[in-house]
């Protein structure tokens, strides 16, 4: 998939989560006042924190489709993981802030005085998770097509908000039963399912950014085409790294050591176009030429 159609699509998802986002979280604070639920009112900052993630998101996907540069000839794609790491902060933050208001309202005992949850709470509740739910399958679908790191962070971002909204929801149906204290530890159980969601984008997001290599597969089939190329003796070395939805690939192939530049070129260029059509997520290559012994000396001069 090219830069400018791969662009398009995360647009597209990420505009889409936006409305969603901004529709659930006045919709949750709202019910959260209304319903009296503290618990929902915790999730609405949640909803809160992920307009302003998708925005990033927004901001990384054109940073990430900008063409190689003067500056950046190999592209913009590390942006994205940047982009995940600024949303993995995000949910910390909010996590630990909803953590910190939970606590102190366990130790001051306002929770005793609130007002009781009512239903207003519980059908936004379940209003938040089916569209939740419909939003991580229809971004994880997309994130997976593109391969998006950001994409994906934001697909689970909403699985986890299903999770914390049900949260929500146990602590609702408890203080409508008269256990006042349970809305409390349902918004301190959110807050752990944040921060968890938010160490997870970190570390994936860490994972893509220190060049990781292909699976081992990956790399024999693609030794094993190289082999096939006429003049090809041997694959020295073969190192690839992942980045975000593109690898890079760099290999050493071995040529008979007599053969006149313009055979050995054509050699390297056989294997890099190989590499190339290998696979389409392929970016860049490099090609290294070593000599080897030939079978006749000096009189072997031909590339098979």
């Amino acid at each position: 998939m090219d830069a400018v159609t791969r662009k398009k699509t995360g647009m597209r998802v990420a505009a889409i989560t936006l409305a969603a986002n901004l529709g659930l979280a006045a919709m949750k604070l709202a019910a959260g006042i209304f319903g009296h639920s503290s618990a929902l009112i915790s999730d609405a900052a949640n909803s809160a924190a992920d307009v302003f993630s998708t925005a990033i998101v927004i901001t990384g996907l054109c940073l990430a489709a900008k063409p190689t540069d003067e500056s950046h000839p190999y592209g913009h794609e590390r942006m994205e993981c940047a982009i995940s790491v600024i949303l993995a902060v995000i949910l910390l933050a909010t996590g630990g802030l909803i953590g910190y208001n939970g606590v102190l309202s366990l130790i001051s005992g306002d929770y005793l005085s609130a007002a009781t949850p009512n239903y207003i709470a519980v059908i936004a509740v379940i209003v938040t998770v089916a569209v939740k739910e419909t939003l991580y399958r229809f971004t994880i679908s997309a994130a997976k097509k593109l391969n998006s790191v950001s994409l994906k962070a934001s697909a689970w971002d909403h699985r986890e908000d299903v999770f914390t909204s049900l949260g929500a929801l146990v602590g609702i149906i408890g203080g409508m039963l008269g256990y006042k204290i349970v809305d409390v530890i349902a918004s301190l159980a959110i807050c752990l399912v944040i921060i968890w969601a938010g160490v997870k984008v970190f570390l994936e997001a860490v994972d893509k950014m220190v060049d990781r290599a292909c699976p081992p597969e990956f790399t024999e089939k693609l030794k094993t085409a190289l082999l096939s190329i006429d003049g090809v003796i041997s694959v020295d070395d073969i190192k690839t790294r992942v980045f975000g939805d593109r690898i890079y690939v760099d290999v050493e192939i071995g040529a008979y050591e007599y053969l006149t530049l313009k055979d050995a070129h054509t050699i390297a260029e056989a294997a890099h176009a190989e590499i190339e059509a290998f696979d389409e997520r392929i970016k860049h290559c490099m090609v290294h030429v070593n000599p080897v012994p030939s079978p006749l000396g000096k009189d072997y001069n031909d590339i098979g």
